[in-house]
């Protein structure tokens, strides 16, 4: 990138669309405006492109040893965890059945006894949403239909994003007349290392267009871009084109989140928001399989990004085996004992 950037205006413009209405929560979060988009700003990713990693991974290692969450609020921490979960099945070897098991889960996530014993049978606690390939978002949108669990579908050649844009863009299309309400995208990972910015940011605003209502998660493959820097610039971009989240990973890279990543992307969340006004989600993903890990996550959203960042609207976890450590912890919680995993149902 060159040392003395201009502002790129490329003369697109990313229409605004309405706030959806957030699920899974009383709080009334429709205040939350989506995020239209802006022109790329290459001067604007300029002053944000310097990374100091060392800090980053000491705030990190702070806030992961002075925070400790124990008894009664971890437990409902953990639910709260529950809450902003995108449970998903990402397997060559998915088929319907296994998709329908996935959202009977999403709909009941604890064993009824669990649910007493914490005293919340009353509640409504569910995952946010379930995550599928294409082929299977019909069968999940019947399977969810009535409940307020979303249905999102990973598009645009998932994982690599590597064929052609028109191809991608029907897949979105595809997904969104299938029913999917939140589209989980994959960028080419070499358009960054090109700096190629405003071919990225092109092709982002296309994504928005073809998702139309339904939400838009642009996914970097931060295991893949080899820099902070690089991820820094590239959330900044997937943001500026009109992603409603950025979402570190997709599962199937080497590395996959990670705490000073995440950091990373959350302070360009709120650079943008401090540059727009719009708050846009954050969505980790891959490698995420423990209780313990999910609060740490948890942690870093509350003290970097306040309150609202633990909501479903604007923080998501990407898990398939989380919820089952997660119900493992509650039992124990109650009981004091630790279950095997077999007794706590997973598609």
């Amino acid at each position: 990138m060159s040392s003395t950037i201009r502002e790129a205006d490329l003369g697109g413009k990313v229409t605004p669309l309405p706030a959806r209405a957030a699920a899974n929560t009383a709080v009334p979060l429709d205040r939350i405006a989506r995020n239209p988009g802006m022109k790329l700003d290459l001067g604007f990713m300029e002053s944000v492109r310097s990374v100091n990693r060392s800090a980053l991974e000491r705030r990190v290692a702070s806030l992961t040893k002075r925070r400790s969450i124990k008894a009664d609020n971890q437990a409902a921490w953990l639910l709260r965890a529950i809450a902003c979960m995108d449970l998903t099945t990402l397997n060559s070897n998915d088929t319907e059945e296994r998709v329908r098991r996935l959202c009977a889960k999403a709909i009941n996530p604890l064993r009824r006894d669990i649910v007493e014993g914490l005293g919340i049978a009353g509640e409504t606690i569910r995952p946010a949403a379930v995550c599928v390939y294409h082929p299977f978002v019909a069968t999940a949108v019947d399977a969810v239909r009535g409940t307020g669990i979303h249905v999102a579908a990973v598009s645009t050649a998932f994982p690599h994003g590597l064929a052609p844009l028109s191809t991608r863009l029907q897949e979105i299309e595809a997904s969104v007349r299938d029913g999917a309400d939140e589209i989980d995208v994959v960028i080419p990972r070499g358009l960054v290392f090109g700096a190629k910015w405003r071919e990225l940011y092109n092709e982002i605003v296309s994504m928005r267009a073809a998702c139309g209502d339904a939400h838009l998660k642009v996914i970097l493959g931060t295991g893949d871009l080899a820099t902070l820097r690089n991820v820094m610039l590239a959330s900044m971009v997937a943001m500026m084109a009109g992603a409603d989240f950025i979402k570190t990973s997709t599962g199937k890279e080497s590395v996959n989140a990670t705490l000073p990543v995440g950091l990373a992307m959350v302070r360009a969340i709120r650079a943008y928001f401090e540059e727009t006004g719009y708050l846009i989600g954050f969505k980790p993903a891959g490698g995420i399989s423990t209780a313990k890990v999910s609060l740490d996550w948890l942690v870093l959203m509350k003290e970097e990004l306040g309150r609202p960042w633990l909501e479903p609207d604007l923080f998501r976890f990407g898990a398939s085996s989380l919820l089952t450590d997660i119900e493992r912890q509650l039992e124990h919680h109650l009981t004091g004992h630790y279950s095997a995993n077999h007794r706590h149902a997973m598609a």
